[in-house]
């Protein structure tokens, strides 16, 4: 699919940036190289092909979500670069 100048210029207009000659020209040749690629995309037969976001089948990688005792806070507040009264000591984020 080729695209025109003018369409070019329109879809320039539309995201409000100011293209030279050059420019144009040289974003109708890019521009229109992508829209064919799609249109071989949208020519590849998909009948009886599920819809899917992956093309592996995935497991849940994740861990089982299993209590476990807390490191003690002495430990935890060891390695904070601030801390105070038993909690972490932080800048203020709102003045």
């Amino acid at each position: 699919m080729a695209l025109t100048r003018d369409d070019v210029l329109h879809i320039a207009r539309l995201a409000r940036i100011a293209l030279s000659d050059d420019e144009v020209e040289r974003f109708r040749a890019q521009l229109s190289g992508i829209l064919d690629h799609f249109a071989a995309l949208a020519a590849v037969d998909t009948d009886g092909v599920e819809p899917t976001a992956h093309p592996l089948p995935l497991a849940n990688v994740m861990r089982d979500d299993v209590i476990e005792p807390s490191l003690p806070r002495d430990d935890v507040l060891a390695n904070a670069p601030l801390a105070e009264d038993g909690y972490f000591r932080v800048r203020a984020v709102l003045e």
